[in-house]
């Protein structure tokens, strides 16, 4: 699995925790590290990737996950899977999803 697919992985498997398991509990929580270390580092960029486009599909998981998926690889493809703090997020939501016994996987 390229970081990229980790990255995305771990924002699928928290977003549909998240519509699945309304009670908050360890996925919940470090999904949302995650999602807002993902949105700062998309926040600060400009080059058609990042900013605003980075961030609508950072949250559009929601609207349509398949064409979610497709985008969000194009996205942290920008950049943003070499991020330290990204991948260590992501890491520890799969971990957590993982102790819980399923994971959504998202491969490209």
């Amino acid at each position: 699995m390229t970081e990229v697919e980790l990255v995305a992985t771990a924002l699928a498997t928290g977003a549909a925790a998240e519509l699945t398991d309304t009670s908050r509990g360890v996925v919940h929580d470090l999904h949302a590290v995650l999602k807002e270390a993902v949105r700062r580092r998309l926040s600060g960029g400009g080059d058609g990737v990042r900013g605003g486009y980075g961030v609508r599909v950072l949250y559009a998981y929601e609207t349509d996950p398949d064409v979610w998926r497709t985008r969000l690889l194009q996205v942290l493809a920008s950049g943003l899977e070499m991020d330290e703090e990204i991948l260590g997020a992501a890491r520890a939501v799969l971990r957590a999803e993982r102790r819980k016994g399923h994971i959504t996987a998202v491969v490209g």
